[in-house]
């Protein structure tokens, strides 16, 4: 089973899409206790969301888990599932109502890097995370 969640390609330039995911959670997750009243809790109560304290530090919690994992290459596949949930999440609760409200060109605008994170996610989850990887190491 482990051999399955850490499988990858030997592809080196993986590690470019790594670090961009990586480096996004893990500065949004920092930020989410940086700055609670407006990228956690603040964040979360402002579009609806229900137990906004809980919510703000647990998802903040895992961006920053999974990111570090994401950067270091170690178990992403299993480190993208909860990311992947969070951009959904995003687009559903913040991109969609603008859609509705205001048209697809301002949510398009909007949604730019959500979409661009949840793509991002799909490709490390169908592929890996590459040659210069944990996951790469505990392969062989």
């Amino acid at each position: 089973m482990k051999q399955k969640i850490t499988k990858t390609t030997n592809d080196k330039f993986i590690i470019l899409i790594r670090l961009l995911v990586g480096m996004v959670f893990l500065s949004e997750g920092v930020q989410k206790f940086l700055f609670p009243e407006t990228r956690g809790a603040g964040r979360f109560e402002d579009i609806g969301l229900p137990a906004v304290e809980f919510l703000g530090y647990f998802v903040g919690s895992f961006e920053v888990i999974c990111g570090v994992l994401v950067l270091l290459g170690a178990y992403t596949r299993i480190a993208v599932l909860p990311l992947i949930s969070i951009m959904v999440t995003a687009v559903i609760t913040t991109k969609i109502p603008i859609l509705i409200d205001t048209g697809f060109w301002d949510m398009a605008h909007a949604a730019r890097t959500d979409l661009s994170m949840l793509l991002c996610c799909i490709f490390l989850l169908a592929k890996g995370s590459g040659y210069f990887s944990i996951d790469m190491k505990l392969k062989k």
